[in-house]
């Protein structure tokens, strides 16, 4: 959850710096779901589990906090996309354990 959430902040802080307004407004469609697949393949890759189900479930978990852009709330929608990926890849790395424990 931290590393997710981690770099999305620090990435969020650095586009925001260095790109004006007007691109988050003309293209913040595209930079938004770029910016959480990035970090979540950085997240994949930090705690060492498969990239293509990782960036699945980071896809489900932003589909669900497309609630907050909808609602005119972007932010609000982030916090909840982060848990919900952070439960995923706890789930995706207990399976991996019970796959080591019982091969």
């Amino acid at each position: 959850m931290l590393i997710q959430g981690g770099s999305l902040a620090v990435l969020a802080v650095a586009l925001a710096v260095a790109l004006p307004r007007s691109f988050f407004e003309d293209w913040g469609w595209a930079a938004g779901p770029a910016v959480w697949a990035v970090c979540a393949a950085l997240t994949a890759r930090v705690l060492r589990l498969p990239l293509v189900p990782v960036l699945g479930g980071a896809a489900l978990a932003g589909l669900a906090s497309l609630a907050g852009v909808v609602s005119g709330v972007h932010w609000a929608g982030a916090p909840f996309g982060v848990l919900l990926l952070a439960l995923w890849c706890g789930r995706l790395a207990a399976g991996d354990r019970t796959r080591a424990v019982t091969s």
